[in-house]
């Protein structure tokens, strides 16, 4: 992003969710070597509604049994505890993170290319003779940090979106951009904490990856086949990744075209199937072939010539990229509304707030100091009695330029509120911050403000402190109630000076 500088979130501050109370339950029968077919039958049967889609989905084409099940144990029985418990955390997890939409992201959209991850990996999976209970929910899983990320970092995840609509680069290269990390190892982290085996978390942390563990090698090559096999049908690059997809089938498991085009289309013609029974609606979904018989009629249909289909396409390919840019520009104009202050151009107050709460954090986890300044003008009712509050509310724009300039790359300064600033300096000790807190000051009083044609000096005060993580963590609200005390103890003491104060 070019237009406002970003703090990037720790991946160790996202508060993942705990999983379903009958998935908790599921997973804590199947771990104990006592379980039974019929204890997992009872825990299922406990919801009327997942009783139902269970024996749906095991007397659907996807499975395609020779005869009909009518009971859990049956199912059980046939399908085995692992798979029918599989079964149940995907319906269960589905049901529970899913929206319509919210800020601009599509859950149905998000679970609808997910079962058609899922399927294509049962597939695929069968078809190299590496099918196991894990596919179907690991394909499903795989992509479940995306939910994750957005749910805790909304508004950073909008960035994320936006950075790979405007510059073309994948989901996971926008999202380490934006981040500094990605939705494979939010998703793997997730499932590792729910209980849930390596052979299902380790594989969806590579899934993205040209390196990865060889003892997984074969479930993230299928993950790999699945995702490409959704894209096709859920991007607006379908017809690339077809082509990736039959150059990696080709190279990795000597599959032909033809190989390719059916597995295409039997992915959407089970996917279509599936979708019903976890209550998505698979819209516009068609097999491939489908798509191709109504892509010759309507150019049947069509009297233009090649050369006129082609401008046409260049045209709306520029239109899309510039109106990609528009978006992208507003919504760092709104991001720019939300969290600078309008006067200023500092950071706005909310914004300081959730700084301090990330870096808190961060500096207690690696164990680095965090200091912070707060500023405050000397007299400033003074100068908005004797000239006026435009003048005064020049006064405020100056004196944060001033601290703009003088403060580091690296570190945050906000309008705290009124006349009053603050600066968070992290990877700062205390010398460090008092060494430019006297900058600051040193800078404010040297500069002649206009006033009505009059020439007036104006002065600050400010407070230092550094929080040093040791034994003892404090919180944010303590950090800044003593750099708060520290200032009006420079306003005490005469003002026009800086204080330090240490936390205690």
């Amino acid at each position: 992003m070019t237009t406002m500088e970003i703090k990037k979130p720790d991946c160790n501050s996202i508060k993942l969710p705990s999983p379903p109370a009958i998935a908790v339950r599921l997973l804590q029968a199947v771990k104990k070597e006592e379980s039974s077919f019929e204890e997992l039958s009872r825990i299922i049967s406990s919801d009327p509604a997942l009783t139902a889609k269970i024996l749906s989905i095991v007397n659907s084409s996807f499975y395609a049994l020779p005869y009909k099940v009518d009971g859990l144990e049956k199912a059980v029985s046939i399908l085995g505890v692992d798979a029918l418990k599989n079964i149940a955390l995907s319906f269960m997890i589905v049901s529970n993170m899913r929206k319509t939409k919210d800020g601009g992201f599509d859950f149905n959209l998000f679970w609808k290319r997910s079962v058609t991850n899922a399927v294509a990996s049962e597939i695929i999976a069968a078809e190299i003779g590496k099918k196991t209970d894990d596919t179907f929910v690991t394909a499903l899983l795989m992509d479940i940090g995306v939910i994750i990320l957005f749910m805790c970092y909304p508004e950073y995840y909008q960035m994320t979106l936006d950075e790979k609509r405007v510059s073309g680069h994948s989901l996971s290269a926008a999202e380490q951009k934006v981040f500094g990390f990605d939705h494979q190892s939010v998703g793997s982290e997730l499932l590792k904490r729910w209980g849930l085996p390596e052979n299902i978390y380790i594989p969806i942390q590579y899934h993205h990856e040209e390196k990865f563990p060889q003892d997984f090698r074969d479930s993230v090559r299928v993950l790999k086949v699945a995702d490409m096999a959704s894209s096709f049908y859920h991007s607006n690059k379908g017809i690339e990744k077809l082509e990736r997809l039959q150059r990696y089938l080709q190279r990795e498991f000597g599959k032909d075209e033809s190989f390719t085009n059916q597995f295409i289309d039997s992915v959407a013609e089970k996917t279509i199937d599936v979708l019903s029974i976890f209550d998505l609606d698979p819209g516009s979904l068609k097999p491939y072939s489908e798509l191709l018989v109504e892509a010759n009629e309507e150019l049947g249909r069509m009297n233009r010539s090649y050369e006129q289909i082609v401008l046409q396409l260049r045209k709306e390919k520029e239109r899309a990229e510039i109106l990609a840019r528009e978006l992208q520009e507003a919504n760092e104009r709104l991001r720019d509304l939300a969290f600078k202050d309008g006067l200023t151009g500092l950071y706005n107050h909310r914004y300081f707030q959730e700084l301090m709460d990330r870096e808190v954090h961060r500096s207690t986890r690696y164990n680095r100091p965090l200091s912070l300044i707060m500023i405050d003008i000397d007299h400033f009712k003074q100068i908005n009695d004797a000239f006026g509050h435009q003048r005064g509310d020049h006064v405020l724009k100056q004196i944060g330029k001033i601290i703009r300039n003088t403060i580091r790359a690296s570190d945050i300064a906000s309008r705290y509120g009124g006349e009053e600033f603050a600066v968070v300096l992290p990877e700062t000790e205390l010398r460090g911050a008092a060494v430019l807190a006297e900058r600051i000051r040193k800078n404010i009083e040297s500069c002649p403000f206009d006033l009505n044609g009059t020439k007036t000096k104006v002065t600050v005060s400010l407070g230092v402190t550094t929080y040093v993580p040791g034994k003892k963590i404090i919180q944010k609200g303590k950090i800044i109630d003593t750099a708060d005390r520290a200032l009006y103890k420079s306003k005490e003491k005469g003002r026009n000076r800086v204080s330090i104060i240490a936390l205690t």
